[in-house]
């Protein structure tokens, strides 16, 4: 990364202008409970690196993770003041850093209603925010394709964490053509889906993170069954030895569902995935965009000029060609990681990632 200020010569005769780059300030960092110490790092890393200090807010549901991290930052080093965790619920504590005059930008990650919140609050002030929210990413997969790989990516796409991520594939938009053949080789695939135990090395798929989830995740099924969806697989709760310690749920598939259903439009943050056929080319890319979200998208064929028309036609800030999760942000820091739309404002990582912890300022020098 190249973060540096700029010497400018030639832009009136007898002045030099100078760019400096600033730390912003004080940051607030309020994190989502799905990847608590991830989300918090690519927030605090690029905070620390350009000079400023920072309050961190974990989600209710995983403080400890972050006390740890501010204990392993202590234990290495780091000045008394310069890395704070404060801990409380969004609401009170939450609202608080994203209002108070005394800090100077707010990074956010989580559902897109609670960012509306917290840009609501930075308003007070009109200080500097940065938002990564929601998601209800297309992952388009045409005849030409792979399908085998297509079906392992589609799998990890939305069962990953138990569909509890932001940028999960959850619409799985098939082409007409294969779409049997692929929902009969997906299907057989998800039947072999452990759900148990993630502490288990044979588990694949853990629970949701809690009873509150759990019961959102059961609305929206009960949604796709009362608005006609095909039912497929799952649509229960799991229970019985095993399942008694924790808020386990069944991998679930819904098919032909029309894209203006409530299980196609809102994020579920579960692992439940929509299926849903696509014509041709044209209908495939106006589906994947007909959403308020822009976060991620997939697009599977070997048709390279398709694929490429399609990563430039989706609306949304990362598009995998042929994977899913495989490449890009997942560990590639260098790749900038953020939403279109109503998936947020900005972005993490990379360059762009730096940048928004700093201030630009212009200064003049008249030489005479």
């Amino acid at each position: 990364l190249d973060i540096k200020g700029q010497v400018v010569s030639n832009y009136v005769s007898d002045a030099i202008g100078m760019i400096l780059k600033e730390p912003v300030g004080v940051v607030g960092i309020i994190t989502p409970w799905n990847f608590p110490m991830l989300l918090a790092t690519w927030k605090l890393a690029p905070a620390l690196a350009v000079g400023c200090t920072t309050v961190i807010k974990p989600a209710t549901y995983t403080p400890c993770t972050t006390y740890e991290l501010g204990r392993i930052l202590t234990e290495a080093g780091a000045p008394a003041g310069v890395v704070n965790v404060v801990t409380g619920s969004g609401k009170i504590v939450g609202d608080r850093i994203a209002a108070s005059p005394l800090v100077d930008k707010v990074a956010f990650t989580g559902s897109t209603e609670v960012g509306q919140q917290v840009m609501r609050a930075a308003a007070s002030n009109v200080k500097k925010i940065s938002l990564e929210l929601g998601g209800k990413s297309p992952n388009i997969v045409f005849a030409d394709a792979n399908l085998q790989g297509a079906v392992i990516g589609a799998l990890f796409g939305i069962y990953m964490n138990a569909g509890q991520v932001c940028q999960a594939g959850s619409r799985l938009l098939v082409e007409e053509s294969v779409h049997d053949q692929f929902l009969n080789m997906f299907s057989n695939f998800v039947n072999g889906v452990k759900v148990g135990d993630p502490m288990d090395p044979s588990t694949r798929m853990g629970p949701v993170v809690s009873d509150a989830q759990l019961g959102t995740v059961e609305s929206y099924v009960k949604a796709g069954n009362d608005e006609k969806a095909t039912l497929v697989r799952g649509g229960k709760r799991l229970t019985g030895e095993g399942y008694d310690k924790g808020y386990f749920y069944e991998p679930t598939i819904f098919d032909q569902v029309d894209n203006r259903m409530k299980i196609a439009q809102e994020e579920i943050f579960g692992p439940v995935l929509s299926v849903i056929p696509f014509k041709d080319a044209d209908e495939g890319l106006r589906l994947a965009n007909d959403t308020m979200y822009g976060l991620a998208a997939a697009v599977w064929t070997k048709d390279i000029d398709r694929a490429f028309k399609f990563a430039k036609g989706i609306k949304a800030g990362t598009v995998w060609i042929n994977s899913y999760h495989a490449a890009g942000t997942l560990g590639v820091p260098l790749m900038p990681f953020g939403g279109y739309k109503q998936s947020g404002i900005g972005r993490e990582l990379g360059q762009e990632g730096m940048e928004m912890f700093m201030e630009t300022k212009s200064v003049s020098l008249k030489l005479n």
